[in-house]
């Protein structure tokens, strides 16, 4: 019950954590000063039933999916040459099928192929697990049950992630 699970707190120390952290790690991941200093919007909102919060998450990351094939396809139209706006006007009114024959046909890239993490965005949430908290004076591991904060790339839309993770909604 971190925080008497107040929403407002909670998405302020989530919202000041992350930039933090994206501040902090920018220069483990590229090679150039950050330019101007970011920020992050946030938002904690209440669902009525399981049903609507699965929709919501199921709309996110297919909202995740047509956003990043966009720009995979915008991108990549950049890098061939032609400017922001020719691309733009490549990518109005395309459907998904077209965008996937656009990044096959003149690029080579099959969209299937992608890392999951940008095809499908990034899940987090509690799991418990068996960790290591010490060792006995013999050397041996003293496992205890711990709450561990999950990554995960997993297709959230489909049934199979609800029945291997029933835990999320407290099923």
């Amino acid at each position: 019950n971190l925080y008497s699970r107040r929403s407002s707190k909670l998405v302020s120390v989530l919202v000041s954590t992350f930039t933090a952290a994206f501040v902090h790690g920018w220069g483990d991941h590229f090679h150039f000063a950050m330019e101007y200093l970011p920020a992050f919007d946030a938002r904690a909102v209440v669902y009525p039933t399981d049903e609507i919060l699965r929709d919501y998450l199921a709309w996110r990351q297919a909202d995740c999916h047509i956003n990043n094939q966009y720009n995979t396809c915008f991108w990549s139209l950049i890098l061939s040459g032609l400017s922001k706006q020719e691309s733009q006007a490549t990518l109005k009114g395309t459907l998904t099928e077209h965008k996937n024959e656009l990044l096959h046909s003149r690029f080579g890239i099959n969209y299937s192929d992608l890392p999951p993490i940008y095809r499908k965005g990034t899940s987090l949430f509690r799991q418990t697990r068996k960790v290591q908290v010490k060792q006995t004076e013999e050397g041996e591991p003293v496992m205890r049950e711990r709450t561990v904060i999950e990554v995960s790339h997993d297709d959230i839309i489909k049934d199979e992630f609800w029945i291997k993770n029933p835990h999320i909604m407290h099923k």
